[in-house]
């Protein structure tokens, strides 16, 4: 049986300062986000009833609609409340939280800059993103056959919708092929990120990863960089090119919906998950859970 569609749920979603009940949280089909991608959003994660760098999500959220030419109008504290009050009302304490910003349907047509700026929160149970079996053994994943774009031509540093398009072709290609998600090259053919990930490699106790200047330079990334560190690893944030997969030891990925997540096999080449891997897997799950229920 398939999953209950998320506009037949119970429960209450927050939009534009008012709870209303989870089916009827609709909007016109002629709203402008809709038809022209002018919306953003954000992807977190609470554990143990606390919103994972909820701060820096709410300050990336309204930076992603800066970018879009749009102001949210609510504040980063009042989008931290009202965050944390959506989890409260729906009673979850591990659970995924989604705020979607974007622009009414006052005006149609690419020019719509009179558009009412809605936003709307709403929080549910999403265990990892990938089936736990898989995830233990190492995901596997194809070659994208789209490329994130060019920084002059899209707004790649928003979270912004309409530039996720090209990921959910390139996932659904790859998971027709058998695989979880797939790989994407930069503009320039470098390696670059997943559909909805950071990626990493490992090679000879030092790891590397893509310098985030074409795609989005994920919090759970920064995160993960900054515990690498801690532990004493050497992080490489550089250029990476294809013909270099064959020579990396281990590969993991890295987001808010994956945490940290092995890769075993990317296209033809082969990865074995192992301690760089592991350690940071448990030292991320560490990192996010609140300290009184980790001690």
């Amino acid at each position: 049986m398939s999953p209950l569609p998320f506009d037949q749920r119970d429960g209450l979603i927050w939009v534009d300062g008012t709870f209303v009940p989870w089916a009827e949280a609709k909007l016109h089909v002629l709203s402008h986000g809709l038809h022209y991608g002018s919306s953003v959003f954000e992807g977190e994660r609470a554990y143990g009833g606390l919103i994972f760098k909820s701060t820096e999500h709410s300050e990336r959220l309204r930076r992603s609609a800066e970018v879009l030419d749009f102001e949210i109008p609510y504040t980063v504290a009042e989008i931290d409340a009202a965050k944390a009050l959506v989890l409260s009302k729906a009673g979850l304490s591990d659970a995924y939280i989604r705020p979607v910003a974007w622009r009414g349907s006052e005006m149609m047509g690419v020019s719509a800059q009179s558009n009412t700026i809605h936003l709307a929160i709403a929080a549910w149970d999403w265990p990892s993103y990938f089936k736990p079996e898989e995830r233990m053994k190492g995901i596997r994943l194809d070659m994208a056959q789209y490329r994130r774009p060019d920084p002059a031509t899209a707004p790649c540093h928003s979270k912004a919708a309409g530039l996720y398009m090209i990921c959910t072709i390139s996932k659904h290609a790859a998971e027709r092929k058998g695989y979880a998600d797939a790989l994407m090259l930069d503009w320039q053919g470098r390696v670059a990120e997943c559909t909805g990930a950071n990626v990493f490699f490992t090679r000879d106790g030092a790891i590397h990863t893509p310098i985030a200047d074409c795609f989005l330079d994920g919090i759970t990334r920064r995160t993960v960089i900054d515990l690498a560190k801690r532990r004493g690893f050497e992080v490489v944030e550089r250029r990476i090119m294809p013909d270099e997969l064959s020579t990396f030891d281990e590969c993991f990925i890295t987001g808010t919906a994956a945490e940290v997540t092995p890769v075993s096999e990317i296209a033809a080449h082969r990865y074995t998950p192992a301690t760089i891997t592991a350690t940071l897997m448990d030292d991320y799950m560490s990192e996010v859970r609140p300290k009184a229920q980790a001690a």
